[in-house]
């Protein structure tokens, strides 16, 4: 009588286990010896994955436009979602430059020399339009546009960008590291196709 039950019941489940991998696109055939206990993937893709969500950021925040970088970073909108919130005071031990407010050409070797300290990869995001163009001020003092000293991988529009745009941004880049090259050199032009000064 057990056996009876006991074959009628692994009849019933096998049958449940051929409509669920039915419905799912699985193949029915059985599992191999390890089943699918394991996720097979190339090495970089992991890496790079693990990178995306572990940004320390180095906030350089010269103006106005810290506030909007700093309600990001608050609890309303919790850039820690996205696994940028420990930033780091120190460029050795970041790796996400957040360029934050109007850069001066009296600044301009302090940020060049920040991002050099940086260990590699690293990468550059231009908030704001003071940041990404001089904004209003189109003057000898202000300069127009960071990617004329330092490499720029995202640019977030406005003045000051809302914290929703900071984080599409943010986005974006994850989108970017997650499928970048790794070990590939920098291109000679960046940003707005302007070379960068040495």
């Amino acid at each position: 009588m057990a056996t009876a039950v006991d074959a009628g019941a692994q009849a019933l489940r096998e049958g449940f286990l051929a409509r669920l991998r039915a419905a799912s696109g699985q193949p029915l055939q059985p599992a191999d010896a390890f089943g699918e206990s394991f996720v097979l993937c190339k090495l970089t893709e992991a890496i790079q994955w693990a990178r995306k969500y572990s940004f320390f950021p180095y906030p350089f925040v010269t103006a106005c436009c810290g506030m909007e970088y700093f309600s990001t970073a608050g609890p309303r909108f919790d850039i820690d979602r996205f696994g940028a919130a420990l930033p780091r005071f120190t460029p050795r031990q970041s790796d996400l430059l957040m360029v934050v407010g109007t850069i001066t050409h009296r600044i301009a070797p302090v940020l060049r020399r920040v991002w050099e300290q940086m260990a590699d990869p690293k990468w550059v995001v231009s908030f704001g339009a003071c940041t990404s163009s001089g904004g209003p001020y189109n003057n000898y003092a202000v300069v127009q546009g960071i990617d004329t000293i330092i490499p720029v991988h995202l640019y977030i529009p406005g003045c000051p960008p809302r914290p929703e745009a900071v984080l599409d941004g943010l986005m974006k880049l994850q989108d970017r590291v997650q499928n970048e090259r790794g070990g590939e050199p920098l291109a000679e032009i960046h940003g707005s196709g302007r070379a960068v000064q040495g």
